[in-house]
């Protein structure tokens, strides 16, 4: 696993539960700045077993981003940031009050 990989998943386990990041966020906390697809790539090609809260990754509108084949995936994300406490309105998270602040 490429080392920016490992420390994309390192910074979004230290998102708490009922906040969010965004992709660009990650990747700049990451030392990459404008970097945030590598962020999503990295995400997408997890496996499925991992404990790295993903669900707790949007972009940078404050928008649920998994692709419409998913179908189901954007559900399982709504569902698992909604148990956390994050609203989550027609597919999108108010940045202003769940955005995580490091």
């Amino acid at each position: 696993m490429q080392d920016y990989i490992r420390e994309f998943y390192g910074i979004i386990q230290l998102i708490p539960k009922g906040k969010v990041a965004t992709y660009g966020q990650i990747a700049k906390l990451a030392g990459l700045p404008k970097h945030a697809r590598h962020v999503g790539f990295a995400l997408k090609n997890m496996a499925d077993d991992t404990a790295v809260p993903w669900h707790r990754v949007i972009n940078s509108q404050g928008k649920i981003s998994l692709s419409k084949e998913d179908g189901l995936g954007e559900n399982i994300q709504i569902l698992k940031l909604q148990s956390e406490g994050v609203v989550v309105l027609n597919g999108k998270v108010n940045l202003k009050l769940f955005q995580w602040i490091l």
